[in-house]
């Protein structure tokens, strides 16, 4: 039996289509350029923030964050630029009792807007407030522990089958990959995806009739 869901944020949650965007701005770079990289850097299995180092070699994203707050233009997401589905399928979740947490690889700031944002959850924190970052299988230890639950009653929802779908797994939980942002896009046809999710969802609103059917 499933009694718990926990969801990544990045490209799970929030479309982070914006923000990348300004960051293209931040660096000076067209925007549709800017995302032609950042899809071939990911295709190449490469780190995300390789993606900056094209445009800016010796990038250092902490540092650019602060720099940017002191600019007046620090990284920033809200009510708008979350998926359409997301109140929906964390609001019918908790009404059928799961226990609904949101955990990412995410700054303390970004916890904070998470918080701002009235999302139907039971429990929101990132990567910054635990001291541990995904893939670590020290952060699923966490979320097992602030779930309450054995491992195999918890899902981890993620667009990443590095990030999110191989460690949790590790650590024994149930997986749903869902197919969205460029991760999920570029990476779906990948072995490991399909051998280690335990479903492979294109909208959230699927999991409460997943967790039913458990």
């Amino acid at each position: 039996m499933l009694r718990a869901v926990v969801f990544d944020v990045g490209e799970t949650l929030v479309d982070e289509t914006r923000e990348y965007g300004t960051w293209a701005d931040w660096l000076g770079v067209p925007r549709h350029t800017f995302a032609a990289a950042f899809g071939a850097v990911i295709a190449s299995g490469l780190d995300y923030r390789e993606t900056f180092q094209i445009f800016k070699p010796g990038f250092d994203l902490d540092r650019e964050r602060q720099a940017r707050v002191d600019a007046g233009k620090p990284e920033w997401f809200g009510e708008d630029d979350l998926y359409p589905d997301v109140h929906p399928a964390l609001s019918a979740l908790r009404d059928m009792g799961v226990w609904v947490g949101v955990v990412g690889n995410q700054t303390k700031r970004a916890g904070g807007l998470l918080r701002g944002l009235d999302l139907p959850a039971d429990f929101i924190a990132t990567s910054d407030d635990w001291g541990v970052q995904k893939p670590d299988t020290a952060f699923f230890d966490k979320v097992v522990e602030v779930a309450a639950c054995v491992p195999d009653e918890i899902v981890y929802v993620g667009d990443r089958i590095d990030n999110d779908i191989t460690p949790a797994k590790k650590v024994g939980m149930r997986t749903a990959y869902i197919q969205r942002g460029p991760w999920g896009w570029i990476h779906r046809d990948r072995k490991d995806v399909a051998e280690l999710s335990d479903w492979i969802i294109h909208d959230l609103t699927e999991l409460p009739g997943i967790v039913a059917g458990s």
